[in-house]
């Protein structure tokens, strides 16, 4: 086993990784910038490095640094999180030349499904079902025309090396399309240096729902059921579950197979998401994620397996431990994304913790950063905590969330915490009954 890991992140994630890295009675390194010297994964790792100032540019993001902190540190790995340097395959590349194990998947798998186009005619290939589309990126605005009027109107102009919804941009109709076409490359080529874009037919009701996989590099993979993501903002998650209220065992049994063999015969490793729309009880491959997600606690609560310790075991060598007769789902599960922002703008609210306060009790878990005094620098997301709560079925969930909301109190800054409490006395919410379009619809009914 590795005797010491590196976390190139910060924040819950690093704290996630660290208390895996405990259990297992491995040694861990924690990386920070100046502005996170007072972090709390900084004070709890059993080694940590500053790697630079406050820009993640030149801190989280700074490959040379963190290369540099192993090398100082003796660290054997280095676990990514997610964000930052999760999904860079040079990083990747970078590390494993320098004889360092990186936990997670290969570079090769990383660039394949980082590029949306290449990922989708792979997953294709490997049989799994996807939005009907362009064939690659469309070159100009006749090309996007063609296409349009081959699959019909609504249609996403999306980029092709996109995430978090930049470079996406909807034509309703024909009259839309140029408009459209034209501010998806513009904001494409802003945020990633590549103007690429191709066209999906737009679903009119989908909900958003994702396949965890995991993989031992050898061949074996199973998955772990399915996660309910469709309450998003801004193509941002906001709420997610498990098992999604719309899926039933034998439509479950069903992609979660064609999702497992797929990443099984690329010989992927770690963990993985395969995410789809879902509508009509039809599955639309959208985008695969080579890291851990957000919400990957859901799934551990109702499998009862530890995916960070899972991801550690496999990049070493060692074979999963599990397989996926063993894989039973107890329960249900839900994660809110609670953020330091200003309602009902949603803009940015950094400042010090005044007082923090977790809530607790039987099926609940906090996973966050905070503590009382600690100041949220202002450079780095928003994401400040998560709050899972499981339950022997969902109305149990769902209550159980009620409680945990209200006992937990982070003061000093503001919060989206008040927006779960709404949420919550919605009747939507509470049958199940929602799609991706059902979020942003409430808010601009109720925040304006």
């Amino acid at each position: 086993m590795f005797e010491k890991i590196l976390i190139a992140n910060r924040g819950e994630i690093a704290l996630r990784v660290i208390r895996a890295c405990r259990e297992m009675g491995i040694q861990s390194v924690a990386v920070h910038s100046t502005a996170d010297s007072d972090a709390m994964h900084v004070r709890m790792a059993d080694e940590a490095i500053c790697i630079g100032p406050p820009p993640a540019a030149d801190s989280y993001l700074s490959i040379p640094a963190i290369i540099s902190a192993c090398e100082i540190t003796g660290a054997q790995a280095i676990h990514p999180g997610y964000g930052f340097l999760s999904e860079n395959a040079n990083f990747v590349q970078v590390v494993e030349e320098h004889e360092i194990t990186f936990i997670g998947p290969t570079a090769e798998h990383i660039r394949i499904m980082g590029d949306k186009i290449t990922a989708k005619d792979t997953m294709k290939g490997l049989g799994v079902p996807c939005v009907p589309g362009s064939d690659g990126g469309v070159p100009d605005l006749a090309a996007a025309h063609a296409v349009a009027a081959e699959f019909g109107y609504p249609v996403l102009i999306k980029a092709t090396a996109g995430g978090g919804g930049r470079g996406m941009k909807l034509a309703r109709t024909e009259a839309d399309l140029e408009t459209a076409f034209r501010t998806a490359r513009a904001e494409a080529k802003a945020a990633f240096g590549n103007d690429e874009v191709y066209l999906e037919k737009y679903l009119g009701n989908p909900r958003h729902i994702e396949i965890q996989v995991f993989g031992d590099g050898k061949g074996n993979a199973v998955h772990l059921g399915e996660r309910d993501c469709s309450l998003q903002r801004r193509h941002q998650k906001v709420f997610e579950e498990a098992p999604g209220p719309a899926i039933d065992s034998a439509t479950r049994a069903r992609i979660g197979k064609v999702c497992a063999d797929a990443v099984a015969q690329i010989n992927y490793i770690g963990a993985g998401t395969i995410e789809f729309l879902y509508e009509d009880g039809e599955f639309y491959f959208i985008e695969m994620n080579t890291r851990l997600q957000v919400e990957h606690p859901v799934t551990e609560a109702i499998f009862g397996v530890d995916l960070v310790r899972e991801q550690i075991r496999v990049a070493e060598g060692y074979p999963m431990s599990f397989s996926q007769s063993d894989l039973e789902i107890n329960g249900h599960a839900i994660e809110v994304r609670l953020n330091a922002e200003k309602l009902p703008s949603f803009s940015p609210s950094p400042g010090r913790i005044t007082q923090y306060h977790a809530p607790g009790g039987l099926g609940v878990r906090m996973d966050s950063a905070l503590y009382d005094g600690y100041a949220i620098p202002p450079y780095y997301d928003s994401l400040v905590g998560k709050l899972i709560v499981h339950g022997r079925d969902r109305p149990e969930a769902l209550a159980r969330l009620h409680r945990a909301l209200g006992e937990l109190i982070i003061d000093g800054i503001d919060t989206t915490i008040p927006l779960f409490h709404d949420l919550l006395a919605e009747p939507a919410i509470q049958s199940g009954d929602y799609s991706i379009h059902w979020l942003e619809t409430w808010l601009e009914a109720h925040l304006g």
